[in-house]
Protein backbone atom coordinates (compact mmCIF):
# COMPACT_ATOMS: atom_id res chain seq x y z
CA UNK A 1 0.00 0.00 0.00
CA UNK A 2 1.66 3.56 -0.95
CA UNK A 3 2.04 6.25 1.29
CA UNK A 4 -1.64 8.17 -0.41
CA UNK A 5 -3.44 5.20 0.18
CA UNK A 6 -2.18 5.26 3.84
CA UNK A 7 -3.40 8.83 4.39
CA UNK A 8 -6.44 8.23 2.74
CA UNK A 9 -7.46 5.13 4.53
CA UNK A 10 -6.13 7.55 7.86
CA UNK A 11 -8.24 10.46 7.08
CA UNK A 12 -11.65 7.74 6.47
CA UNK A 13 -11.06 6.01 9.88
CA UNK A 14 -10.27 8.82 12.00
CA UNK A 15 -13.36 11.06 11.54
CA UNK A 16 -16.58 9.95 13.42
CA UNK A 17 -18.69 10.19 11.14
CA UNK A 18 -17.22 6.87 9.72
CA UNK A 19 -18.09 5.03 12.66
CA UNK A 20 -20.96 7.11 13.53
CA UNK A 21 -22.62 8.77 11.29
CA UNK A 22 -26.09 9.17 12.76
CA UNK A 23 -24.40 10.14 16.13
CA UNK A 24 -22.23 13.01 14.52
CA UNK A 25 -25.06 14.63 12.54
CA UNK A 26 -27.19 14.71 14.94
CA UNK A 27 -24.24 16.31 17.59
CA UNK A 28 -23.61 18.88 15.02
CA UNK A 29 -26.60 19.49 14.12
CA UNK A 30 -27.99 20.78 17.63
CA UNK A 31 -25.97 23.25 18.73
CA UNK A 32 -26.48 24.95 15.04
CA UNK A 33 -30.27 24.62 15.74
CA UNK A 34 -29.90 26.12 19.05
CA UNK A 35 -27.84 28.89 17.83
CA UNK A 36 -30.24 29.55 15.07
CA UNK A 37 -33.00 29.13 17.62
CA UNK A 38 -31.40 32.23 19.70
CA UNK A 39 -31.34 35.24 17.38
CA UNK A 40 -35.35 34.93 16.35
CA UNK A 41 -35.70 34.55 20.31
CA UNK A 42 -34.49 37.73 21.37
CA UNK A 43 -35.63 39.44 18.56
CA UNK A 44 -39.03 38.78 20.13
CA UNK A 45 -38.22 39.96 23.69
CA UNK A 46 -36.76 42.81 21.87
CA UNK A 47 -39.91 43.59 20.29
CA UNK A 48 -41.61 43.07 23.65
CA UNK A 49 -39.30 46.08 25.70
CA UNK A 50 -40.00 48.13 22.85
CA UNK A 51 -43.60 47.74 22.27
CA UNK A 52 -43.55 49.52 26.09
CA UNK A 53 -42.63 52.47 24.45
CA UNK A 54 -45.65 52.79 21.57
CA UNK A 55 -46.32 52.18 18.12
CA UNK A 56 -44.13 54.49 16.86
CA UNK A 57 -40.60 53.38 18.45
CA UNK A 58 -42.00 49.88 17.62
CA UNK A 59 -42.56 50.76 13.99
CA UNK A 60 -39.12 51.75 13.66
CA UNK A 61 -37.69 48.93 15.10
CA UNK A 62 -39.15 46.96 11.95
CA UNK A 63 -38.41 49.50 9.56
CA UNK A 64 -34.62 49.59 11.29
CA UNK A 65 -34.11 45.74 11.67
CA UNK A 66 -35.49 44.83 8.03
CA UNK A 67 -33.09 47.48 6.94
CA UNK A 68 -30.06 45.94 8.57
CA UNK A 69 -30.89 42.27 8.00
CA UNK A 70 -31.20 43.52 4.07
CA UNK A 71 -27.65 44.92 3.97
CA UNK A 72 -25.94 42.00 6.62
CA UNK A 73 -27.38 39.38 4.51
CA UNK A 74 -25.38 40.53 1.21
CA UNK A 75 -22.34 39.32 3.15
CA UNK A 76 -23.37 36.09 4.18
CA UNK A 77 -20.89 34.27 1.21
CA UNK A 78 -17.86 35.67 4.41
CA UNK A 79 -19.73 32.73 6.47
CA UNK A 80 -20.93 30.14 3.59
CA UNK A 81 -17.61 30.45 1.49
CA UNK A 82 -15.31 30.52 4.10
CA UNK A 83 -16.85 27.50 5.74
CA UNK A 84 -16.60 25.03 2.46
CA UNK A 85 -13.00 26.17 1.80
CA UNK A 86 -12.29 25.64 5.65
CA UNK A 87 -13.43 22.34 5.37
CA UNK A 88 -12.07 21.31 2.47
CA UNK A 89 -8.60 22.59 3.31
CA UNK A 90 -9.43 20.97 7.09
CA UNK A 91 -10.12 17.62 5.15
CA UNK A 92 -6.53 17.67 3.09
CA UNK A 93 -4.95 18.77 6.48
CA UNK A 94 -3.38 22.14 5.34
CA UNK A 95 -3.24 24.04 8.57
CA UNK A 96 -1.40 26.92 6.39
CA UNK A 97 -4.61 26.83 4.02
CA UNK A 98 -7.01 27.10 6.64
CA UNK A 99 -4.88 29.82 8.24
CA UNK A 100 -4.93 32.15 5.16
CA UNK A 101 -8.82 31.58 4.43
CA UNK A 102 -9.34 32.11 8.01
CA UNK A 103 -6.86 35.56 8.14
CA UNK A 104 -8.93 36.74 4.44
CA UNK A 105 -12.37 36.55 5.75
CA UNK A 106 -11.46 38.03 9.05
CA UNK A 107 -9.74 40.84 7.12
CA UNK A 108 -12.46 40.78 4.57
CA UNK A 109 -15.24 41.34 6.98
CA UNK A 110 -13.46 44.14 9.26
CA UNK A 111 -12.73 45.95 5.51
CA UNK A 112 -16.27 45.55 4.48
CA UNK A 113 -17.85 46.51 8.11
CA UNK A 114 -15.91 49.83 8.57
CA UNK A 115 -16.77 50.65 4.59
CA UNK A 116 -20.67 50.06 6.04
CA UNK A 117 -20.01 52.60 8.97
CA UNK A 118 -18.55 54.80 6.46
CA UNK A 119 -20.76 54.99 3.79
CA UNK A 120 -24.02 54.08 5.84
CA UNK A 121 -24.51 56.62 8.58
CA UNK A 122 -24.86 60.00 6.68
CA UNK A 123 -27.88 57.75 5.24
CA UNK A 124 -29.50 56.85 7.71
CA UNK A 125 -32.55 59.01 7.59
CA UNK A 126 -32.60 58.95 3.86
CA UNK A 127 -32.85 54.78 4.45
CA UNK A 128 -35.50 54.82 6.93
CA UNK A 129 -37.56 57.86 4.35
CA UNK A 130 -36.97 55.27 1.83
CA UNK A 131 -38.87 52.28 3.94
CA UNK A 132 -42.01 54.71 4.28
CA UNK A 133 -41.09 56.00 7.36
CA UNK A 134 -42.44 59.74 8.61
CA UNK A 135 -42.35 61.66 11.61
CA UNK A 136 -41.10 60.48 14.88
CA UNK A 137 -40.81 56.67 13.70
CA UNK A 138 -38.25 58.29 10.97
CA UNK A 139 -36.69 59.90 13.59
CA UNK A 140 -36.67 56.64 15.64
CA UNK A 141 -35.79 54.62 12.82
CA UNK A 142 -32.67 57.15 11.85
CA UNK A 143 -31.45 56.65 15.35
CA UNK A 144 -31.48 52.49 15.34
CA UNK A 145 -29.63 52.29 11.91
CA UNK A 146 -27.24 54.62 12.76
CA UNK A 147 -26.56 53.20 15.75
CA UNK A 148 -26.43 49.41 14.57
CA UNK A 149 -24.20 50.43 11.69
CA UNK A 150 -21.52 51.05 14.01
CA UNK A 151 -21.48 47.39 15.15
CA UNK A 152 -21.36 46.21 11.74
CA UNK A 153 -17.63 45.39 11.75
CA UNK A 154 -18.69 43.15 14.73
CA UNK A 155 -21.65 41.40 12.66
CA UNK A 156 -19.36 40.63 9.55
CA UNK A 157 -16.26 39.28 11.64
CA UNK A 158 -19.20 36.95 13.93
CA UNK A 159 -20.19 35.82 9.79
CA UNK A 160 -17.15 34.65 8.99
CA UNK A 161 -15.79 32.96 12.53
CA UNK A 162 -18.68 31.22 12.76
CA UNK A 163 -17.83 30.11 9.03
CA UNK A 164 -14.30 29.60 10.51
CA UNK A 165 -15.63 27.44 13.24
CA UNK A 166 -18.48 25.43 11.03
CA UNK A 167 -15.76 24.22 8.15
CA UNK A 168 -13.91 23.14 11.25
CA UNK A 169 -16.80 20.99 12.21
CA UNK A 170 -17.05 23.13 15.49
CA UNK A 171 -20.68 23.55 16.30
CA UNK A 172 -20.36 24.47 19.20
CA UNK A 173 -18.10 27.34 19.45
CA UNK A 174 -20.64 29.29 17.38
CA UNK A 175 -23.41 28.20 19.56
CA UNK A 176 -21.96 29.46 23.10
CA UNK A 177 -20.89 32.59 21.06
CA UNK A 178 -24.61 33.15 20.15
CA UNK A 179 -26.17 32.21 23.28
CA UNK A 180 -23.94 34.19 25.32
CA UNK A 181 -24.31 37.65 22.92
CA UNK A 182 -28.16 36.98 22.98
CA UNK A 183 -28.23 36.68 26.82
CA UNK A 184 -25.96 39.79 27.45
CA UNK A 185 -28.24 41.60 24.40
CA UNK A 186 -30.90 40.78 27.03
CA UNK A 187 -30.06 41.64 30.22
CA UNK A 188 -28.49 45.27 28.24
CA UNK A 189 -32.12 46.02 26.50
CA UNK A 190 -34.16 47.06 29.91
CA UNK A 191 -31.02 48.83 31.31
CA UNK A 192 -30.48 50.74 28.46
CA UNK A 193 -33.98 51.36 26.99
CA UNK A 194 -35.86 51.62 29.99
CA UNK A 195 -32.66 53.14 32.40
CA UNK A 196 -31.64 51.78 35.91
CA UNK A 197 -29.68 53.36 38.63
CA UNK A 198 -26.54 54.70 36.63
CA UNK A 199 -28.03 53.31 32.70
CA UNK A 200 -29.77 56.64 31.37
CA UNK A 201 -32.76 55.98 29.80
CA UNK A 202 -32.07 55.97 25.55
CA UNK A 203 -35.72 54.50 24.72
CA UNK A 204 -34.88 52.51 21.21
CA UNK A 205 -31.68 53.89 20.89
CA UNK A 206 -31.34 52.25 23.91
CA UNK A 207 -31.79 49.06 21.89
CA UNK A 208 -29.48 49.42 19.35
CA UNK A 209 -26.76 49.84 21.68
CA UNK A 210 -27.34 47.06 23.78
CA UNK A 211 -27.22 45.50 20.48
CA UNK A 212 -23.46 46.80 19.05
CA UNK A 213 -21.87 45.90 22.78
CA UNK A 214 -23.14 42.55 22.91
CA UNK A 215 -21.98 42.03 19.23
CA UNK A 216 -18.36 43.83 19.81
CA UNK A 217 -18.23 41.32 22.88
CA UNK A 218 -19.08 38.62 20.61
CA UNK A 219 -16.77 39.58 18.06
CA UNK A 220 -13.50 40.00 20.15
CA UNK A 221 -13.97 36.74 21.59
CA UNK A 222 -14.15 34.71 18.60
CA UNK A 223 -11.18 36.60 17.20
CA UNK A 224 -9.13 35.64 19.72
CA UNK A 225 -10.48 32.07 19.77
CA UNK A 226 -9.86 31.41 15.95
CA UNK A 227 -6.22 33.16 16.80
CA UNK A 228 -5.43 30.57 19.63
CA UNK A 229 -6.99 27.57 17.60
CA UNK A 230 -5.60 28.01 14.05
CA UNK A 231 -3.70 31.81 14.51
CA UNK A 232 -3.15 34.08 11.78
CA UNK A 233 -1.52 33.81 8.41
CA UNK A 234 1.86 35.86 7.56
CA UNK A 235 0.43 36.85 4.04
CA UNK A 236 -2.95 36.68 2.16
CA UNK A 237 -3.54 35.16 -1.38
CA UNK A 238 -5.51 37.40 -4.06
CA UNK A 239 -6.61 34.82 -5.89
CA UNK A 240 -8.32 33.76 -3.03
CA UNK A 241 -10.11 37.30 -2.62
CA UNK A 242 -11.21 36.61 -5.98
CA UNK A 243 -12.63 33.21 -5.55
CA UNK A 244 -14.44 34.18 -2.23
CA UNK A 245 -15.63 37.18 -4.76
CA UNK A 246 -17.22 34.77 -7.07
CA UNK A 247 -18.88 32.69 -4.44
CA UNK A 248 -20.41 35.82 -3.11
CA UNK A 249 -21.70 36.76 -6.89
CA UNK A 250 -23.39 33.62 -6.95
CA UNK A 251 -24.96 33.72 -3.74
CA UNK A 252 -26.31 36.84 -4.10
CA UNK A 253 -28.03 36.29 -6.80
CA UNK A 254 -29.32 32.98 -5.37
CA UNK A 255 -30.73 34.63 -2.19
CA UNK A 256 -31.66 37.18 -3.92
CA UNK A 257 -34.13 35.12 -6.08
CA UNK A 258 -35.08 33.21 -3.04
CA UNK A 259 -36.21 36.36 -1.91
CA UNK A 260 -37.65 37.68 -5.14
CA UNK A 261 -39.66 34.87 -4.76
CA UNK A 262 -41.35 34.87 -1.61
CA UNK A 263 -42.13 38.76 -2.58
CA UNK A 264 -43.64 37.81 -5.78
CA UNK A 265 -45.96 35.33 -3.75
CA UNK A 266 -46.93 37.54 -0.89
CA UNK A 267 -47.98 40.47 -3.83
CA UNK A 268 -49.98 38.12 -5.39
CA UNK A 269 -51.84 37.13 -2.05
CA UNK A 270 -52.47 40.63 -1.06
CA UNK A 271 -53.69 41.57 -4.44
CA UNK A 272 -56.29 38.86 -3.81
CA UNK A 273 -58.09 40.60 -0.99
CA UNK A 274 -56.65 41.27 2.55
CA UNK A 275 -57.95 38.07 3.91
CA UNK A 276 -56.10 36.17 1.27
CA UNK A 277 -52.53 38.74 2.49
CA UNK A 278 -53.39 37.87 6.46
CA UNK A 279 -53.78 34.13 5.66
CA UNK A 280 -50.69 34.05 3.41
CA UNK A 281 -48.42 36.02 6.65
CA UNK A 282 -49.68 33.16 8.47
CA UNK A 283 -48.67 30.07 6.74
CA UNK A 284 -46.03 32.13 5.99
CA UNK A 285 -44.76 32.70 9.62
CA UNK A 286 -44.99 28.98 10.76
CA UNK A 287 -43.33 28.56 7.37
CA UNK A 288 -39.84 30.46 7.65
CA UNK A 289 -39.88 29.16 11.75
CA UNK A 290 -39.37 25.98 10.32
CA UNK A 291 -36.59 26.79 7.94
CA UNK A 292 -34.40 26.81 11.72
CA UNK A 293 -34.98 22.83 11.71
CA UNK A 294 -33.85 22.54 7.92
CA UNK A 295 -30.62 25.14 8.12
CA UNK A 296 -29.46 22.82 11.13
CA UNK A 297 -28.95 19.88 8.96
CA UNK A 298 -27.91 21.79 5.71
CA UNK A 299 -24.96 23.16 7.63
CA UNK A 300 -23.79 20.14 9.57
CA UNK A 301 -23.82 18.88 5.73
CA UNK A 302 -21.89 21.68 3.92
CA UNK A 303 -18.93 21.02 6.38
CA UNK A 304 -18.87 16.87 6.17
CA UNK A 305 -19.20 16.76 2.57
CA UNK A 306 -16.56 19.94 2.24
CA UNK A 307 -14.60 17.07 4.36
CA UNK A 308 -14.55 14.53 3.02
CA UNK A 309 -14.01 15.97 -0.51
CA UNK A 310 -11.14 17.71 0.46
CA UNK A 311 -9.90 14.65 1.69
CA UNK A 312 -10.80 13.43 -1.81
CA UNK A 313 -12.72 10.52 -0.44
CA UNK A 314 -16.16 10.59 -2.36
CA UNK A 315 -17.40 7.89 -1.45
CA UNK A 316 -17.77 9.01 2.46
CA UNK A 317 -18.85 12.52 0.51
CA UNK A 318 -21.66 10.58 -0.60
CA UNK A 319 -22.56 8.69 2.30
CA UNK A 320 -22.76 11.78 4.08
CA UNK A 321 -25.31 12.76 1.46
CA UNK A 322 -27.78 9.76 1.86
CA UNK A 323 -27.69 9.84 5.74
CA UNK A 324 -28.48 13.73 5.40
CA UNK A 325 -30.70 13.73 3.52
CA UNK A 326 -32.72 10.75 5.04
CA UNK A 327 -32.54 12.71 8.20
CA UNK A 328 -34.11 15.64 6.54
CA UNK A 329 -36.81 14.15 5.02
CA UNK A 330 -38.04 12.22 8.14
CA UNK A 331 -37.74 15.69 10.04
CA UNK A 332 -39.65 17.34 7.04
CA UNK A 333 -42.51 14.13 7.77
CA UNK A 334 -42.37 15.45 11.12
CA UNK A 335 -42.67 18.90 10.74
CA UNK A 336 -45.93 18.32 7.90
CA UNK A 337 -47.28 16.54 11.09
CA UNK A 338 -46.74 18.62 13.31
CA UNK A 339 -48.14 21.46 11.41
CA UNK A 340 -51.67 19.14 10.85
CA UNK A 341 -51.50 18.87 14.92
CA UNK A 342 -51.09 22.27 15.81
CA UNK A 343 -53.15 23.69 12.91
CA UNK A 344 -55.97 24.69 15.36
CA UNK A 345 -53.66 26.80 17.88
CA UNK A 346 -52.34 28.60 14.78
CA UNK A 347 -55.51 29.37 13.44
CA UNK A 348 -56.65 30.69 17.22
CA UNK A 349 -53.17 32.63 17.26
CA UNK A 350 -52.80 33.89 13.96
CA UNK A 351 -55.73 33.80 11.43
CA UNK A 352 -58.65 36.49 11.23
CA UNK A 353 -62.19 34.23 11.24
CA UNK A 354 -62.77 36.07 8.01
CA UNK A 355 -59.77 34.42 6.51
CA UNK A 356 -60.14 30.44 7.47
CA UNK A 357 -61.32 29.70 4.15
CA UNK A 358 -57.92 31.11 2.22
CA UNK A 359 -55.73 29.37 5.00
CA UNK A 360 -57.08 26.22 5.68
CA UNK A 361 -55.83 24.72 1.96
CA UNK A 362 -52.69 26.57 1.56
CA UNK A 363 -51.89 25.13 5.00
CA UNK A 364 -52.64 21.59 3.85
CA UNK A 365 -50.34 21.64 0.79
CA UNK A 366 -47.98 23.91 3.13
CA UNK A 367 -47.52 20.71 5.32
CA UNK A 368 -47.52 18.05 2.48
CA UNK A 369 -44.73 19.62 0.96
CA UNK A 370 -42.48 19.90 4.19
CA UNK A 371 -40.22 16.57 3.37
CA UNK A 372 -39.62 17.67 -0.43
CA UNK A 373 -38.30 21.31 1.29
CA UNK A 374 -36.47 19.67 3.69
CA UNK A 375 -34.28 17.44 0.86
CA UNK A 376 -34.23 21.26 -1.00
CA UNK A 377 -32.36 22.31 2.02
CA UNK A 378 -30.30 19.42 2.40
CA UNK A 379 -29.23 19.41 -0.79
CA UNK A 380 -28.05 22.41 -0.86
CA UNK A 381 -25.66 22.13 2.54
CA UNK A 382 -24.22 19.24 0.45
CA UNK A 383 -23.49 21.28 -2.91
CA UNK A 384 -22.12 23.96 -0.75
CA UNK A 385 -19.92 21.44 0.72
CA UNK A 386 -18.82 20.80 -2.87
CA UNK A 387 -18.02 24.15 -3.72
CA UNK A 388 -20.88 24.08 -6.34
CA UNK A 389 -22.05 27.27 -5.82
CA UNK A 390 -22.77 28.45 -9.53
CA UNK A 391 -25.13 25.21 -10.27
CA UNK A 392 -27.06 26.27 -7.13
CA UNK A 393 -27.67 29.53 -8.66
CA UNK A 394 -28.72 28.20 -12.25
CA UNK A 395 -31.08 25.87 -10.59
CA UNK A 396 -32.69 28.56 -8.53
CA UNK A 397 -32.70 31.30 -11.34
CA UNK A 398 -34.70 27.98 -13.64
CA UNK A 399 -36.72 27.63 -9.96
CA UNK A 400 -37.69 30.94 -10.74
CA UNK A 401 -38.44 31.31 -13.79
CA UNK A 402 -40.58 28.74 -13.55
CA UNK A 403 -42.34 30.19 -10.28
CA UNK A 404 -42.57 33.44 -11.13
CA UNK A 405 -43.81 33.03 -14.49
CA UNK A 406 -46.66 31.13 -13.14
CA UNK A 407 -47.44 33.71 -10.75
CA UNK A 408 -47.96 36.44 -13.33
CA UNK A 409 -50.21 34.50 -15.14
CA UNK A 410 -52.44 33.54 -12.41
CA UNK A 411 -56.03 34.94 -12.64
CA UNK A 412 -56.30 36.80 -9.40
CA UNK A 413 -59.55 37.09 -9.47
CA UNK A 414 -60.70 33.37 -10.14
CA UNK A 415 -61.75 31.20 -7.13
CA UNK A 416 -59.18 29.36 -5.57
CA UNK A 417 -56.29 31.62 -6.59
CA UNK A 418 -54.68 32.03 -3.39
CA UNK A 419 -54.76 28.08 -3.00
CA UNK A 420 -52.71 28.13 -6.47
CA UNK A 421 -50.46 30.33 -5.43
CA UNK A 422 -49.43 27.71 -2.50
CA UNK A 423 -49.46 24.98 -5.36
CA UNK A 424 -47.52 27.50 -7.56
CA UNK A 425 -44.54 27.46 -4.64
CA UNK A 426 -44.69 23.70 -4.03
CA UNK A 427 -43.74 23.27 -7.78
CA UNK A 428 -40.78 26.07 -6.87
CA UNK A 429 -39.83 24.17 -3.86
CA UNK A 430 -39.45 20.38 -6.06
CA UNK A 431 -37.62 21.84 -9.12
CA UNK A 432 -35.37 23.05 -6.33
CA UNK A 433 -34.87 19.68 -4.63
CA UNK A 434 -35.37 17.86 -8.07
CA UNK A 435 -32.04 19.70 -9.18
CA UNK A 436 -30.48 19.34 -6.17
CA UNK A 437 -30.87 15.48 -6.29
CA UNK A 438 -29.89 14.64 -9.54
CA UNK A 439 -26.86 16.73 -8.97
CA UNK A 440 -25.91 14.00 -6.74
CA UNK A 441 -27.34 10.52 -8.18
CA UNK A 442 -26.90 9.78 -10.65
CA UNK A 443 -24.32 13.06 -11.20
CA UNK A 444 -25.86 15.39 -13.53
CA UNK A 445 -23.25 17.39 -15.47
CA UNK A 446 -19.92 17.97 -14.13
CA UNK A 447 -20.78 17.19 -10.89
CA UNK A 448 -17.90 17.02 -8.27
CA UNK A 449 -19.07 13.94 -6.14
CA UNK A 450 -18.32 12.06 -9.47
CA UNK A 451 -15.25 12.58 -9.76
CA UNK A 452 -13.18 9.57 -8.45
CA UNK A 453 -9.95 10.25 -7.11
CA UNK A 454 -6.93 7.36 -7.45
CA UNK A 455 -6.04 7.01 -4.27
CA UNK A 456 -9.35 5.70 -3.55
CA UNK A 457 -8.89 2.65 -6.31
Amino acid sequence: MDGSVKIANGLQNDHPFVKSPHKTLLSMSLPVLLSLVAEPLTGLVDTAFIMRLGSESLAALGVGTVTLSGIFWIFNFLGIGTQTEIAQSSGRHEILRTKEVGGLALALSAIFGILLVICGLPFGSYVSRVMGATGAVHDFASQYIQIRLLGAPAVLITIAAFGIFRGLQDMRTPFQVAVSINILNLILDPLLIFGYGPFPQLGIFGAGLASILSQWIGAVWLVWVVHKRIGFPDRLRLGDVVKLFQIGRDLLIRTGLLTAFYIFTTRAATRISPDAGAAHQAVRQFWVFSFLFLDAYSISAQSLVGYFVGARLMEQAKRVARIVCSWSVSTGILLGLAMWLVQRIVMTLLVPPSAMSFFLPAWAIASVVQPINALAFATDGIHWGTGDFRYLRNAIITATTFGAVAIYLLDETTAGAFTWIWLITAFWIVIRALFGVIRIWPGLGNSPLKKINPIQI
